[in-house]
């Protein structure tokens, strides 16, 4: 990028250190910058302060690369002419925080919330990578709505083991059902998580880690390229500095989210998630930051956006290749040049590049077809979530990229009734109840069983837990069934390749459908209508509601009890609900400390 002299205008940082008249407040704030070398010279000259939200750390490991990549930022931000202020995160780690990492997204949204709208910053670069990381960053970015920008960490490295592909997060869902086989010892299957996990980054498989970084630059609120190049190659580094200078373009220029943030972006966003067989775990995050951009997106715009658009990537877990070849092929935008070309996206639309959409994708077609498919010749053809309803939730998704052929030839392929499967319910009150009892015999679960569990939602959990692609009984991996049908109110890992219905909205919690579900009932799945049922009659339903819904482990923590509080139900996004009318909080200055 060329320097270009940048269009003055009076930044909101100002009004904390050249305030003419507030003079005593204009030294109380410059004052303690200065006790580390910062001189007031450079606070009072009306260059941009550029933040730097930071989110690695050693508890936070997938984005760990940042601590280095702040380093590149920081230089980036110095050569276009910023400030920068490196800031902490609120950490949030997927595969390591208990009860799970869903409570905390919305917790890091409200700390950089308060950050942004409270300190002098004019502008953000934001710094996401592990799965809650992106979507609470951009809620928040989109809430103060001052110049932001994504930068991804990157997925890690391909993992191998014995020659073989090894993807972070569908490795231990593998391994999980072959030690419960008998096939490895615990040894193995030590070694094998190890092996998918050989570099820093986040996931290389398109778990919810990639799909939220590669939704982030569908969206437009990064620069093109960004989100799979792996974190330890030289181009990260290089587009970490790229992306530092930006941000001081964007804020001279006032390109806030407000104006990348549109409906036609996160329509972008879900078509871009059914190519690319995209984590179920972008419905919710996906609905949590268009509201709290003030978009409105409906339940039904999965279906009639998403649903039939076709698989084009190949990639873990709908598919086969990992992150560095994605990244080789052309990353997002190649996958986006295909859809751009058979119009399906709606790219006349501005992005943190200061181009718009269709311009950022000239010239990125894919030179690596085993990758990235051709719109025309998919590697499977409607793609999308599946919306379900019925007397069990009034919205439930299924993601239909991973479903396999041996799943659709058992549940889905019965002569005059294709589409359809009815099974038998075995229903769970939580994992801790799943484990203790998915290998009692007494339960009599075969390959007719749909495993159901409850109390896994944001309320019942709290934060709704990825406990929903829960494996067969023992006796049955052994026998060669490695899945059965799986339905609940929580959500499950985007690297699992199960075809689970789950995001089960309004929980059991909450009085939801599954909360009067009981083991032993019949439950008829149509995938051609959409509706998902228990044959229960109405009179025993509404006797069943006398007996109330299933207790739910009390709160542990302070946050807990305001989580729940304040949380509503996956279909629109898990927010907090209080929240969402908070919008552009930039745009009036807070009042004095002193």
């Amino acid at each position: 990028m060329k320097n270009q002299q940048p269009t003055p205008r009076r930044f909101r940082s100002l009004d904390w250190f050249d305030n003419p008249d507030h003079i005593d407040m204009t030294a109380l704030y410059l004052e303690r910058f200065m006790n580390y070398g910062i001189t007031a010279e450079e606070l009072r000259s009306g260059r941009p302060i550029i933040g730097i939200a930071q989110s690695g750390s050693d508890i936070s490991p997938c984005n760990r690369i940042h601590l280095e990549l702040a380093r590149r930022v920081r230089d980036g931000i110095r050569d276009a002419g910023g400030i920068p202020m490196e800031f902490p995160l609120h950490p949030v780690f997927e595969n390591c925080r208990r009860p799970t990492a869903a409570i905390d997204r919305n917790l890091s949204y409200m700390g950089l919330v308060e950050i942004l709208h409270g300190y002098p910053i004019d502008a953000v670069v934001l710094t996401t990578g592990c799965d809650k990381t992106t979507p609470a960053q951009i809620m928040a970015a989109a809430t103060v709505d001052i110049p932001a920008i994504v930068l991804s960490g990157g997925p890690m490295l391909d993992g191998w083991m014995d020659g073989e592909l090894v993807g972070s997060g569908a490795a231990i869902w593998k391994g999980r059902k072959q030690l419960s086989a008998g096939l490895i010892d615990n040894e193995k299957f030590l070694e094998i998580a190890a092996a998918s996990a050989p570099s820093s980054g986040h996931c290389n498989t398109m778990g919810t880690a990639s799909t939220m970084n590669a939704i982030a630059e569908a969206l437009g609120m990064s620069l093109t390229g960004c989100s799979a190049i792996p974190a330890p190659y030289r181009e990260r580094g290089q587009m970490a500095y790229e992306t530092g200078r930006r941000i001081v373009g964007m804020a001279y220029e006032d390109l806030r989210p407000s104006a990348i943030l549109t409906r036609d972006a996160f329509l972008d966003a879900i078509v871009v998630n059914a190519a690319i067989g995209g984590s179920t775990n972008a419905q919710p995050h996906i609905m949590a930051m268009a509201r709290h951009a003030g978009v409105e997106l409906h339940s039904d715009d999965w279906m009639k956006y998403g649903y039939d658009v076709p698989l084009l990537l190949n990639m873990q877990p709908a598919g086969k290749y990992l992150g560095e070849r994605f990244h080789r092929a052309g990353g997002v935008p190649a996958v986006m040049w295909e859809l751009q070309q058979a119009g399906k996206l709606r790219s006349e639309r501005i992005t943190a590049t200061g181009k718009n959409m269709a311009q950022n994708l000239e010239g990125r077609e894919t030179g690596d077809r085993e990758v990235i498919f051709p719109f025309a010749a998919p590697l499977r053809e409607r793609a999308g979530f599946l919306v379900l309803k019925g007397n069990l939730f009034n919205f439930a998704i299924m993601k239909t990229s991973v479903i396999s052929d041996t799943f659709r030839q058992r549940y889905l392929s019965t002569p005059g009734s294709e589409g359809i499967f009815e099974c038998t319910a075995a229903v769970f009150d939580g994992s801790d109840d799943y484990h203790a009892r998915i290998n009692d015999p007494a339960l009599g679960i075969d390959e007719n069983t749909i495993l159901v569990i409850r109390g896994a939602g944001p309320v019942g959990w709290p934060g709704s837990a990825e406990v929903v692609n829960m494996q067969p009984p023992d006796a049955l991996l052994r026998n060669g069934i490695s899945t059965l049908p799986t339905l609940g109110d929580g959500r499950q890992s985007g690297t699992s390749d199960s075809p689970s219905i789950l995001n089960a909205s309004p929980e059991s919690a909450v009085g939801g459908g599954l909360a009067y579900l009981r083991h032993g009932d019949k439950v008829r799945i149509d995938l051609n209508t959409g509706r998902c049922d228990m044959l229960v009659s109405d009179e025993e339903l509404a006797r069943r509601k006398t007996e109330g819904i299933p207790a739910v482990p009390p709160s542990q923590t302070p946050w807990q009890e305001i989580y729940r509080s304040t949380v509503g139900q996956l279909e629109t996004g898990a927010c907090m609900e209080l929240a969402v009318k908070y919008q552009g909080v930039a745009q009036t200055l807070p009042r004095h400390n002193h």
